[in-house]
């Protein structure tokens, strides 16, 4: 029997993997990769017996493959805060899934496991542009100010990593970060021993100093987009960045596009104040999808932006 352990490479994929792996220590085949690749149980063929946690990943971008695996006689817990489309019935599959607009899916393995390691919870809520939740998770285990202040920019700083269009735009790979990550049950340890927050730091602040020189392709009053250049450091901030811009202007929605060779890559936050629509619109575009608040498009042709700029606007009017 082998074990399989299939997460998005970004924050909240990996601290929802570190809990559990905390309790339920064992050795497994790590899945995973930057965080707009999410079609990961596609990598994996399974035999009779063998066990599949999923965590932080699409279930209506994987359902076919998942029937697969299934069928091949897997056995598989998913765990997950995006939109699932039909959720299959079958006696080797267990579904832990909320899409609510304030929880991520290391909130619901914190709950699955009664908070037992709900620190690394809190990363992750930072790190997802969740900070109301994540401070209401901390306040329950009294860290002061400064302490929370370490984990939130941990959590940014570890979910900026996951942007890029292939791991070459990564700082470090998610799984070898991961295995770096299960030393410590601690985060704050973490932080003392390690040099990847202050790489991560560091090399953020470079790429935040070239997106904020750019201006706005177009603002309204409800919504702003922008327009970014088909670089590496695009691929890595623009994340971050459209959280940022969520928080600064929390009536207003945001979408940051990447040039590429065949187009754009998308990513969009509805309002603060109101965070619902993200993922509707986006799931309007083939490779789209998402979460109410937070959402994106893989590969937007430049053929469909005059569509997706007029669905942007009708999906956040003033």
């Amino acid at each position: 029997m082998q074990f399989y352990d299939i997460f998005n490479g970004d924050a909240d994929g990996l601290c929802a993997l570190q809990q559990l792996r905390l309790e339920e220590p064992r050795e497994s085949v790590l899945v995973t990769g930057v965080k707009r690749d999410v079609r990961l149980l596609e990598r994996v063929t399974a035999r009779p017996g063998d066990e599949l946690t999923v965590l932080d990943i699409s279930l209506s971008a994987n359902a076919a493959a998942l029937a697969r695996l299934l069928g091949q006689g897997a056995r598989c817990r998913y765990f997950d805060h995006h939109a699932p489309g039909d959720v299959p019935q079958h006696p080797n599959f267990k579904a832990y899934i909320d899409t609510a607009p304030d929880i991520c899916t290391s909130l619901i393995v914190d709950r699955y496991l009664g908070g037992r390691h709900r620190m690394w919870a809190v990363v992750a809520a930072f790190g997802d542009n969740l900070p109301e939740a994540a401070r209401r998770s901390a306040a329950a285990l009294e860290l002061d100010e400064a302490e929370t202040e370490r984990l939130r920019e941990l959590g940014e700083c570890v979910n900026y990593n996951a942007y890029g269009e292939s791991l070459e735009d990564l700082h470090y790979d998610p799984a070898d970060l991961f295995q770096t990550l299960h030393g410590y049950r601690d985060p704050r340890e973490f932080i003392d021993s390690e040099p990847v927050l202050e790489v991560l730091r560091n090399a953020l602040a470079d790429d935040l100093s070239r997106v904020e020189a750019l201006a706005p392709e177009f603002e309204r009053q409800a919504c702003a987009l922008y327009v970014l250049p088909d670089a590496a450091w695009s691929r890595r901030i623009h994340g971050l960045y459209a959280n940022r811009l969520a928080r600064k202007r929390p009536e207003r929605a945001h979408a940051l596009l990447v040039r590429t060779r065949e187009g754009y890559a998308v990513s969009v936050r509805a309002p603060v104040a109101h965070p619902h629509g993200a993922d509707t619109l986006c799931m309007k575009f083939e490779t789209g999808g998402g979460r109410k608040a937070a959402a994106g498009i893989n590969l937007l042709p430049e053929a469909e932006l005059k569509r997706f700029i007029a669905g942007f606007e009708r999906a956040f009017p003033a």
